[in-house]
């Protein structure tokens, strides 16, 4: 059997290139990462991981990424290192933008086209090179891949552009799921209400019957169960169940007392409080943010503003503060930023 892997960008064209390519392999390891540092570090953690297949036969595709011509390079010499010493790895790129053609002229795997978007290259290349594909693809999944083209290339006076721009919208404001902390879960999330956009993509007015039910697909996909609430509410219920699977790993500490530790959340009160009401053995929440701010939230048991003024020359009241870390280098390794709080910590 193939071992698949698979990173794509982080818009609506990246998660439609996943969407094609989860038909044919539903258990593949698939990433996500914009540019730079992201793109960087998830081609390491696949490299990684195909590094422990030597008698595996390995797909490895990139989409809707261009990489420079170092980042190129390097990974084509790695690739090849690797299939000289064994292994068995077919590597393909598959972009649309144009910043690319330096990498594309030099290495024959990358695919390079700039008149459709990535989805619709990803569909085309699956159409080719598998006979089980489009057998797979209802005529709605079709017209979808027809949409994110629409709105990817900007083609504005097609048919399916203005469902493309309520794709697009709603790829770019699934955020109640944290991608940093729990990609595979976010990852699902978006993939899955693209699923059902197809369900509106053939109507008339199609576009406006997605844009309405978006608020209650969200709140279909985020419900642990039949109860129904505000999107707020379920939202912070599903990111106490994701961090209670993984609070233990989360977990710092402080003279005796007990918090957690998160990364990138966004608007985190409302989960904050949440999630140490349902778990009185933790004391205090702590989040970082992506540029270095930081937010404190606690239950009472411990003035967060004395540690945000002590940490990140922050402030605020004893259940909530924030603030600041000076000389913050970005990262998105989360391994990083715990080392960093906990020293933090012990330095008070």
């Amino acid at each position: 059997m193939i071992k698949f892997f698979h990173i794509s960008h982080t818009d609506l064209d990246g998660y439609g290139c996943q969407l094609i390519s989860k038909k044919i392999f539903p258990d593949g390891k698939y990433y996500n990462a914009n540019y730079g540092l992201e793109v960087k570090a998830n081609i390491k953690t696949v490299l990684s991981q195909i590094e422990k297949l030597q008698n595996e036969e390995v797909f490895f595709l990139i989409s809707d990424l261009n990489l420079t011509s170092d980042e190129s390079k390097s990974l084509n010499k790695n690739i090849n290192n690797l299939n000289d010493n064994g292994y068995n790895i077919k590597l393909q790129l598959l972009d649309h933008h144009a910043t690319g053609k330096p990498s594309a002229d030099k290495h024959d795997w990358y695919f390079l086209d700039t008149s459709r978007c990535a989805t619709k290259i990803v569909f085309d290349y699956f159409c080719e090179n598998y006979d089980e594909f489009l057998p797979s693809c209802s005529e709605g999944f079709k017209t979808l891949v027809e949409a994110i083209d629409d709105v990817d290339i900007w083609h504005d006076e097609d048919a399916y552009f203005e469902f493309g721009k309520v794709a697009m919208r709603l790829i770019a404001q699934a955020n109640e799921i944290n991608p940093t902390l729990f990609p595979n879960q976010n990852r699902q999330y978006r993939l899955s209400m693209l699923e059902k956009a197809i369900d509106f993509i053939e109507k008339e007015n199609g576009h406006i019957e997605f844009d309405d039910a978006i608020h209650h697909i969200k709140k279909d996909s985020l419900k642990l169960n039949d109860t129904n609430d505000t999107l707020d509410n379920l939202s912070a219920k599903h990111l106490v169940h994701l961090l209670e699977d993984r609070k233990e790993e989360l977990s710092i500490y402080h003279k005796g007392q007990k918090g957690i530790l998160t990364f990138t959340l966004m608007n985190i009160s409302i989960p904050a409080n949440a999630f140490l009401k349902a778990n009185p053995d933790f004391d205090f929440f702590i989040n970082v943010g992506r540029r270095g701010s930081v937010a404190f939230r606690a239950d009472g048991k411990i003035d967060m503003s004395k540690i945000a003024q002590a940490i990140a020359g922050g402030g605020g009241h004893p259940n909530a503060s924030g603030g600041s870390f000076k000389g913050w280098k970005e990262t998105i390794d989360y391994s990083v930023v715990k080392n960093f709080i906990e020293e933090k910590l012990d330095n008070i």
